[in-house]
């Protein structure tokens, strides 16, 4: 599946969460928290191709997503997506260990998700900051930034662990 999305910087995520409703969209999950974990090889082969494996822990559930390396977009991130649930944790992480893998870069936030037919919007709470996240179809996309009164120069094309690390850069 072929991923579009764009991440948004947000100040008041209490009012846009408000606002999202107002716009149509209908809560889909509540708050919630999430641990990503990415693992790569030792000597980085996913990183330089601009690829990742992340296990997402929700709750007591997990998943294993690999993400392909982003297509060309000058406001959009848009790149290949395999999700699946992951039953059992310790096992998906001997096996990741007995194929070379390790754990890479860990990061943790809280999530609210709505959805507006297919687009679907969370909020993000991040060590770095808040942001909104509008996930689906371009028009879809920009549309609906346009009505939370944001325009395409707002948008941010960079993942999570991209942003982390230039914060930490800065610091």
């Amino acid at each position: 599946m072929v991923e579009i999305e764009v991440k948004i910087r947000i100040i008041d995520i209490k009012n846009l969460g408000e606002k999202i409703l107002q716009l149509g969209a209908k809560l889909e999950k509540e708050r919630f928290y999430e641990e990503n974990t990415l693992y790569d090889f030792p000597s980085k082969i996913l990183y330089k191709k601009w690829q990742a494996l992340r296990l997402r822990k929700i709750n007591k559930k997990s998943f294993l997503t690999f993400k392909g390396p982003p297509q060309k977009s000058r406001k959009f991130k848009i790149r290949e997506e395999y999700e699946t649930e992951v039953k059992n944790e310790k096992q998906l992480k001997k096996i990741l260990k007995s194929l070379g893998f390790i754990p890479v870069f860990n990061y943790e936030k809280h999530r609210t998700v709505y959805r507006k037919k297919s687009l679907e919007i969370s909020l993000d709470e991040t060590s770095i900051g808040n942001f909104i996240e509008l996930e689906g179809k371009r028009g879809e996309i920009v549309k609906f930034a346009k009505a939370l009164g944001v325009s395409k120069r707002e948008f941010i094309k960079l993942d999570y662990i991209q942003l982390i690390k230039k914060e930490s850069a800065k610091t």
